[in-house]
């Protein structure tokens, strides 16, 4: 099954959890496997993030930041057009620092910062008539390993099957950018059918049980368009992956000790 399509009959009717709300703003944790709007690509869609948050606090939201379908986490989105024009502003001038987690092929053992621009991936029938043959655009991730796992079981040529747990920051917007550069650095993230590794991701959905794409925004940071204030914003692990960590041999005290990083 394709991550990118519903992950199972629980998510029929998907559930998404509030994180924080004011008279401006609304942050919800979305769940992988939901659309974040309505569609033209998606009409037998019945559920998008923006309508079940919009019933969840009795007023119409505007979306400010995108998060693909198969990626859960933080989701902030406005109550005004206005408020959703100033947060559109400071994600364009780069103010918005967005942290993600994720589970990838193989150990690192060494943090960096991939600069490696990205030709625009266009989709056949929305972009039919956009511009194909555009530049490559600037691209930006700054990546930290967190925590490394060899298990005794093989998904490959290889006797055992080694991951690794990743801090993920963008520090530029590019569509699947951080899927399209762990790829690059030959640790794609598992659950990616379309830059990943499909022998692993076959691997981990039979051995683990769990079908996603295994990447959460875990926190988003800005300043609050009316106060000023800084705003820090931050979900927790779904249960899936908790059920993962244990199988790779991740205790709370390594996870608490090792993903400190987030909160720098």
């Amino acid at each position: 099954m394709n991550p990118d399509e519903p992950l199972n009959q629980a998510l029929l009717v998907p559930s998404i959890e509030l994180l924080y709300e004011d008279d401006y703003l609304v942050a919800v944790h979305k769940p992988a496997g939901l659309l974040v709007h309505r569609t033209y690509l998606a009409r037998k869609e019945k559920y998008f993030a923006m309508q079940m948050t919009r019933d969840l606090v009795g007023c119409h939201v505007f979306p400010v930041h995108r998060l693909d379908r198969p990626t859960s986490g933080v989701l902030l989105l406005a109550k005004s057009s206005e408020m959703a024009n100033e947060l559109c502003q400071q994600f364009a001038g780069h103010q918005v620092r967005k942290r993600y987690q994720a589970l990838v092929r193989g150990n690192m053992h060494e943090s960096g910062e991939l600069d490696y621009p990205l030709k625009e991936e266009l989709d056949k029938i929305a972009d039919k008539f956009a511009l194909q043959d555009k530049d490559a655009q600037s691209a930006v991730t700054r990546y930290q390993p967190l925590l490394n796992s060899e298990i005794p079981f093989s998904s490959g040529r290889y006797p055992s099957s080694r991951f690794a747990l990743m801090a993920l920051e963008p520090l530029t917007g590019r569509k699947h950018q951080l899927r399209r550069h762990m790829a690059h650095l030959r640790h794609p993230i598992i659950g990616d059918t379309t830059h990943g590794d499909g022998k692993q991701n076959r691997f981990f959905r039979e051995h683990f049980g769990h079908n996603r794409l295994w990447l959460i925004a875990k926190q988003l940071s800005f300043n609050h368009p009316v106060t000023g204030k800084a705003m820090q914003i931050e979900t927790e692990l779904e249960a899936e992956w908790l059920d993962v960590f244990q199988g790779l041999g991740w205790n709370e005290e390594a996870l608490a000790r090792d993903t400190s990083i987030l909160l720098a």
